[in-house]
């Protein structure tokens, strides 16, 4: 050490050192640096002058000013920190480390110990206790393999699978077959009419269709066909269509419930009651559901073993009037059974105005079938119900020409609603 100690004070415990020693930033006053950059020790004598030492003073306050300042934390650099680490320590004073790293932790907003040094990549550093879960994940059981895993696996992708085709048999759009009505050919005619015609009347096509429902007209199934025989049966419409619609028509013929003919006019259809009772009792074991009207109620009383008036006016003289050249403008009122079908589906109507074109009606009621709708001048079945069955239901008026024929007529909407939401439930 040199003796010259006039321009340094006194430290407190004897020892000689800078008025700033051990602050941030800054440099013992007998280190200086070389050319280079390298620092070398100077004798105690080899000071700056006064105007120099004054310079440097005022420059190591500004920059201990800077280092202390909050916001200069982000100037912190590894090649800061390395080069203090580099410059050696002062004779007498502490380790240079110990005190830069004490410095660096007591000081706010420094870089923290090690910053800067190469990582050690052959430390262990282990997790801390509590940073596993001490469990395993929830999918997962303790008894779990990799066989069960992938069984699940294979079984959601099943449900999923299952979920999906019943979604599309759900929304498919309804498929409704109407039976069809026949021509028969005349005796020595040509042309068309010495063909059969199977056909289906405009309006009912339409009405069903008003709610955005596929028709199909169902045609007869000849067993035997003398030019294009042929396998497909009746039962094959009744399992790929979701409900039937007998429309009217013909008269039933007499010899179907077991009677004879009271007048040669009257002999009905023979052919297509034998085609109308197979489609009827296919799509009813299939559970599907039927709509008859008119002549399609009539039938679905007859397949029940009931029968039927042959002429209303012959048979019933008392009864109103329930067909005449008026055709569908000829109407008359009806009344619903309290607890029947119709009544809940027009809640808060007991009566109303129904078209009426049929000389035939409901005589002796089927077996399992109840009464849905009377005649209110004359006490007449106007509709039957087939309670075995989720939907086998006729109406003896023509639900289809009610919309064009006047508003006063029974708006039969909701019965078409109920018919085709039934379609829709059984349709599995």
């Amino acid at each position: 050490m040199s003796e010259n100690n006039t321009d340094r004070p006194k430290a407190s415990d004897g020892a000689d050192r800078p008025s700033d020693a051990g602050s941030p930033g800054a440099t013992p006053s007998h280190i200086s640096a070389g050319p280079s950059g390298a620092t070398s020790h100077s004798p105690a004598s080899a000071f700056p002058p006064e105007g120099a030492a004054a310079a440097v003073a005022e420059g190591e306050a500004a920059q201990r000013a800077a280092t202390d300042a909050p916001e200069s934390a982000s100037t912190v650099t590894p090649e800061t920190v390395s080069r203090a680490a580099e410059q050696p320590e002062a004779v007498g004073e502490p380790p240079a480390g110990h005190a830069s790293q004490s410095a660096a932790a007591a000081r706010p907003g420094a870089a923290p110990a090690g910053f800067g040094q190469a990582p050690d990549f052959g430390a262990q550093n282990p997790p801390p206790p509590n940073a596993l879960p001490p469990n395993p994940p929830r999918y997962l059981h303790a008894s779990d393999s990799a066989w069960s895993v992938l069984g699940r696996i294979i079984a959601a992708r099943a449900r999923q699978l299952f979920d999906r085709a019943g979604q599309r048999i759900t929304q498919r759009t309804l498929r409704i077959g109407v039976s069809a009505r026949i021509f028969h050919p005349e005796p020595g005619a040509m042309g068309l009419r010495g063909k059969t015609l199977q056909y289906l009347e405009e309006s009912i096509a339409h009405w069903v269709m008003s709610r955005d429902v596929i028709v199909f007209m169902i045609p007869t199934v000849g067993h035997q066909g003398m030019l294009h025989p042929s396998n497909i049966r009746l039962r094959d419409y009744a399992r790929h269509l979701d409900g039937l619609l007998l429309q009217g028509g013909a008269d039933v013929s007499p010899q179907t419930y077991a009677e004879v003919s009271a007048r040669p006019e009257w002999p009905g259809d023979r052919v297509r009651d034998m085609y109308e009772l197979e489609l009827l009792h296919e799509f009813v074991e299939s559970g599907k559901p039927v709509l008859g009207v008119c002549r399609g109620c009539q039938l679905i009383n007859v397949a029940f073993g009931g029968t039927l008036y042959q002429d209303i006016a012959s048979d019933v003289p008392t009864a109103g009037v329930h067909v005449s050249e008026r055709y569908d403008q000829h109407r008359h009122a009806i009344t619903f059974p309290e607890g029947s079908s119709l009544a809940s589906m027009f809640p808060g109507r007991r009566e109303a105005i129904v078209n009426s074109i049929h000389h035939q009606a409901v005589k002796n009621l089927g077996r399992d079938l109840t009464i849905e709708a009377v005649s209110a001048g004359d006490g007449l079945i106007e509709a039957v119900r087939y309670r075995r069955a989720p939907f086998v239901l006729g109406v003896q008026w023509h639900p289809e020409f009610h919309r064009a024929g006047g508003p006063e007529l029974l708006d039969c909407t909701p019965l078409l609603d109920a018919f085709l939401r039934s379609a829709r439930e059984t349709r599995f």
